[in-house]
């Protein structure tokens, strides 16, 4: 659905008598549920419909959020210019809409406005032509059409409005926001959706993108109806989706783009997207579409007991800071998955502003954290947040992504393939990488380079093997204690990989202790279905230990996601590593009156002394964040971070 469409003579009727409307009024709305705070002024609910209404004849399931423009905190973000920006022509950088969300760090966000596509699945970053006024951050993006003429307009205060006809164009000076869709549905609280009825193509039952915004212009509703998937969700008409903004509460709505285009994402606890709704897309291809035109909302967390919840990671320890309402006890619940599993010793001491270290932590390692703060017996906590050690390695290359590989695509189920002494010379190549097998009539996928040696397809299937194996030696220095490997892949989609004869690492495979075979299937698949990005993961602990001075052998079994996947690819790079000492710097500026200590890495503790062979004390507080300020400029005073 989403595409530049011919001009269709649209009828816009804006006004209905009352008799007209009256002949068309709900007989039995859906009822909605309650409006959820997802972040400060930002709601989310989700709700279905039965088909014993007027407005609402197919089953629908509808996602919403309701954006709150009075809250000094909200702010929107339209898709911006495209570095090498040419009007009609190049405007704006295809994403998909969690690629949008995470590339622009914004807590929501939806597909918006019409654009050229030539594909759905491009790469990340592909330039691409939107339809109708689009602004971003002041910025002209795309000037007003004439079919394309249905406009939201926000200035930089958050007052909105929506124009069902921007056409002739009006005056956008002022304007900081802008995003655009090709007709109205619901105008002063009538629904004009119905002026459609009966019409095909875009007019049909489709999924749906909608903007709407409430009568004295506080709301900004963001609506997304789910569509062709049976017994789940049909999709809607144009006076559906009217029906819905109205039912959330909006005067004035317009529709966007649609289809397997419609996407809601949200920004979880740990950063990462959080789709919303059932793309038809992703229930088609399991990958979100590429479109050339998003908007999203900048908001804060939710207000509650604790706020203001930040952590500085370093290699071997991280400092938590928060604070609290009202004075409370203090500690962080930590560990390296989402059940957490340990705890720092609880400060009984009374505070609003809160730190904990950290100590013993893995560099390089990812791991889950809340914190935990009590008052009046009442536990409060934060959402479960996530963050990464650092690790200052020395490392060495031994393995480069266009190295050449042995490779097989025969069933090797209870082989010793892994193991170094293993024949391997009826194998094919070896091969330089990237090795790839593509059956995609439209060709491989430009964005995964570079290209190497092409592997062969299943004759009988006219599709990629579940499962090719791959094998290469490499020459070690640095291996022992200490050691670790730093892995960065193209892997399209999962892989086992092994260090002779062991297995150290899985990717987007059944975890262990479950059996991987040669028909197994990968659990999940790179990026947005191609191998366009690195996965980049350090394997140290036991994993490592199985490196050896001077001759090693590395072999990976790479698997398919679905048995009619089209393509696959394997390349890899590898570096031996060894954990280094880096010490941290402390800056100490005195100016206006102020002393002020900062230091960039986290885990450390500030003390002081009067001398600097002399007795060192913990700075009160303890002072664990940077920066701190003293009142006046100390000549006679030295400072230090100490574990």
């Amino acid at each position: 659905m989403t595409c530049f469409l011919p001009w269709r003579n649209r009828i816009r009727v804006l006004a209905l008598s009352l008799g007209l409307l009256a002949l068309f009024r709900n007989q039995a709305a859906p009822e909605l549920p309650p409006w959820t705070p997802v972040f400060k002024g930002i709601d989310h609910l989700s709700a279905t419909n039965s088909r014993s209404s007027q407005d609402f004849e197919n089953l629908m399931v509808a996602n919403a959020l309701r954006i709150d423009l009075s809250d000094p905190d909200i702010s929107l973000l339209s898709s911006p210019r495209i570095q090498d920006y040419q009007v009609n022509f190049r405007e704006t950088a295809g994403r998909t809409v969690s690629q949008f969300l995470r590339t622009n760090q914004v807590q929501v966000a939806i597909n918006a406005g019409f654009f050229n596509p030539g594909e759905y699945y491009l790469p990340e970053g592909t330039a691409m032509t939107v339809a109708g006024l689009i602004i971003s951050q002041g910025e002209s993006v795309s000037p007003a059409s004439f079919s394309y003429s249905a406009s939201l307009l926000v200035d930089a205060a958050n007052q909105a409005q929506i124009i069902p006809t921007n056409w002739p164009a009006i005056n956008t000076d002022g304007i900081w926001t802008a995003v655009s869709g090709d007709y109205p549905v619901l105008v002063n609280g009538i629904n004009v959706g119905r002026n459609y009825r009966g019409r095909g193509g875009i007019h049909g039952i489709h999924p749906r993108t909608a903007i709407g915004l409430s009568s004295d212009r506080r709301f900004l509703f963001l609506l997304v109806i789910d569509g062709r998937q049976s017994g789940y969700s049909e999709g809607a008409y144009d006076l559906e989706t009217a029906a819905w903004l109205q039912l959330l509460g909006a005067q004035d709505g317009i529709n966007l783009d649609g289809g397997g285009s419609s996407t809601m994402v949200m920004e979880d606890s740990t950063g990462n997207p959080l789709r919303l709704n059932r793309s038809s897309a992703v229930a088609d291809s399991g990958k979100e579409r590429t479109v050339g035109c998003h908007l999203g909302i900048y908001a804060k967390p939710v207000p509650g007991f604790v706020n203001d919840v930040t952590v500085l990671p370093d290699d071997v320890a991280a400092t938590v800071s928060w604070t609290t309402t009202d004075s409370a006890t203090t500690a962080v619940e930590y560990g390296l998955s989402a059940e957490l599993g340990e705890a720092t010793p609880e400060q009984t001491t009374l505070a609003t502003r809160h730190a904990v270290l950290l100590l013993g932590l893995q560099p390089g390692t990812g791991y889950f954290f809340r914190v935990v703060s009590k008052s009046g017996g009442t536990a409060s906590t934060s959402p479960i947040g996530f963050f990464t050690t650092e690790n200052y390695l020395e490392t060495q290359r031994v393995v480069a992504l266009t190295d050449s590989w042995k490779s097989t695509t025969g069933n090797l189920d209870g082989a010793a393939w892994t193991a170094p002494g293993y024949e391997d010379s009826p194998w094919d190549g070896p091969g330089v990488g990237l090795l790839w097998v593509d059956t995609r009539s439209s060709g491989p996928n430009p964005a995964v380079e570079p290209k190497g040696a092409a592997l062969a397809a299943d004759a009988s299937t006219g599709f990629p093997y579940v499962t090719y194996y791959f094998r290469r030696q490499f020459q070690s220095n640095l291996a022992g204690p200490g050691a670790s490997l730093l892995l960065s892949a193209k892997i399209d989609d999962g892989a086992v990989i092994y260090l002779n004869g062991n297995e150290i690492y899985r990717l987007r495979m059944d975890a262990a202790p479950a059996v991987i075979l040669n028909d197994t299937l990968a659990a999940d698949f790179p990026c947005e279905g191609d191998a366009d990005c690195r996965d980049e993961v350090v394997i140290g602990g036991e994993a490592a230990g199985h490196l050896r001075l001077g001759d090693n052998l590395l072999a990976v079994e790479v698997h398919n996601y679905n048995r009619r996947s089209a393509d696959m690819t394997f390349g890899m790079e590898l570096w031996e590593a060894r954990s280094v000492s880096v010490p941290p710097l402390l800056a100490i500026v005195g100016a206006d009156g102020r002393t002020t200590l900062s230091w960039t890495r986290g885990g450390f503790l500030l003390q002081w002394a009067e001398s600097p062979a002399g007795t060192w004390t913990d700075v009160p507080g303890p002072v664990l964040t940077s920066p701190y300020e003293i009142e006046g400029i100390s000549s006679n005073r030295y400072y230090r971070l100490r574990r």
